[in-house]
C-alpha cells in the first residue's frame, strides 16, 4: 500500500494503542476517541499525515454520556491534522436504525467544548468533547 510507505508502525495491542494515544495527544483530539480491542498494528505516515489502525475484529462502544453506539471496523484509515481527523474509513455510527459512515471529525478550535462528527451524506452532529475523554 503506497500510503504506508514511510511509516511508523507499531505491532501488538500494547504498542499500538500507546501510538494511537500519542496521535490523538499529538493533535489535541480526545483521548478516547479510538476505544480499540486486541489491536494488531497501528501506523502513522508523518509526511502525509494517513494513519491506520488494524484490530482483530469489529468493535462496538457506546458512549454512555451521550448514548451514542459507535462501531470501529477491523481496518481504520484517515488523515490526522491538528484538530480533525478527515478521509476517515472504518467508523459508523448509529442513527435509529441505521449505520452511516463517519467521514470527518472536528473538534473546534478555538476550544468551545464541542466535537463535530461529518457523515458523507452531509450530516453533521455535534457533541461535548468531554463525551470522548478517556474512560468514558
Amino acid at each position: 500500500m503506497a500510503e504506508k510507505e514511510g511509516g511508523v508502525v507499531k505491532k501488538g495491542h500494547e504498542e499500538g494503542m500507546e501510538m494511537a494515544i500519542a496521535l490523538l495527544q499529538e493533535f489535541d483530539l480526545p483521548l478516547g476517541l479510538l476505544p480499540l480491542v486486541d489491536v494488531i498494528e497501528v501506523g502513522f505516515v508523518r509526511d502525509t499525515s494517513y494513519m491506520w489502525i488494524e484490530q482483530k475484529k469489529k468493535v462496538e462502544h457506546k458512549f454512555k454520556m451521550i448514548s451514542k453506539l459507535v462501531s470501529y471496523d477491523t481496518q481504520i484509515t484517515g488523515i490526522v491534522d491538528k484538530k480533525q481527523i478527515k478521509k476517515l474509513k472504518g467508523v459508523k455510527a448509529k442513527e435509529l436504525m441505521l449505520w452511516p459512515p463517519v467521514n470527518e471529525i472536528i473538534v473546534d478550535d478555538p476550544p468551545t467544548g464541542k466535537i463535530h462528527f461529518k457523515s458523507l451524506a452531509g450530516v453533521t452532529k455535534t457533541f461535548p468533547v468531554d463525551a470522548f475523554a478517556a474512560g468514558q
